[in-house]
């Protein structure tokens, strides 16, 4: 699996797997259900107030087809630009828009990506895309080439860590309940980020991780940095094998 190294804003390097044309096919479809659900509506507006109406029937007809047509025709541009990179179908696959860089692409980016999705999606019922998704082995489609973006799966890549199995023990005893409130992505990259502090010796980067953690939770304890951010992660691994 082709995979993206992110560098974040304590310089430390976080390693993203790009979706997998599975996950950006599926999403297309969710994105396509939505928008043919919002034609489908239209469609029964149209003929509700055609049946209520005896005069104007071509104005009330033309004016729903406008209403119809502007979200299908902006529909992946306007999601994009508020949603920070994920349309109704990415949200659902847990993969979104972003740079090769790893920063969030601009207005100008993904404008790029809508006005060239007419020929990636648009001619031969999207194989355009699907070929060069494939091809290109960073998942990006003609648009993606265009812009410098990829599409991301949000979890980062997980690494083997000495925490995996810790709570396995059957007398295991959670200290922070709290941690259930993290997400497993969340989670995964706090798994990251303390080992890539420890290797690097630092405790500024373990300090304002646990704040957030912290923050996050609602914790409050005296515990170290990272004694309190591994037996978070401890807590975690307990609480989501009880589920």
């Amino acid at each position: 699996m082709a995979t993206i190294r992110v560098q974040t804003a304590q310089n430390v390097t976080v390693e993203y797997e790009v979706a997998s044309l599975g996950d950006r096919v599926v999403a297309a479809i969710l994105d396509n259900l939505v928008l043919i659900a919002w034609v489908v509506a239209c469609l029964l507006l149209v003929s509700l107030l055609t049946a209520k109406s005896t005069t104007g029937n071509t104005a009330v007809f033309y004016s729903v087809a406008f209403l119809a047509a502007l979200p299908y025709v902006f529909y992946h541009l306007i999601c994009e630009v508020f949603f920070n990179g994920q349309s109704i179908g990415k949200k659902a696959r847990d993969i979104k828009v972003m740079r090769l860089d790893g920063t969030a692409p601009s207005i100008g980016d993904y404008l790029l990506r809508w006005l060239l999705r007419i020929i990636d999606t648009g001619l031969f019922g999207g194989l355009v895309a699907i070929v060069t998704i494939a091809a290109n082995g960073r998942g990006q489609r003609l648009g993606d080439l265009a812009a410098g973006t990829t599409v991301l799966k949000l979890r980062p890549k997980a690494h083997a860590s000495p925490l995996t199995g810790a709570a396995l023990l059957p007398d295991y005893q959670v200290v922070f309940p709290q941690a259930a409130l993290l997400a497993d992505h969340d989670v995964a990259l706090i798994r990251q980020l303390v080992q890539k502090a420890k290797a690097r010796d630092n405790y500024e980067l373990l300090n304002e991780l646990a704040n957030k953690v912290k923050f996050l939770t609602g914790i409050y304890t005296d515990l170290p940095d990272e004694d309190f951010l591994q037996t978070v992660l401890r807590d975690h691994l307990h609480l989501a094998q009880q589920v």
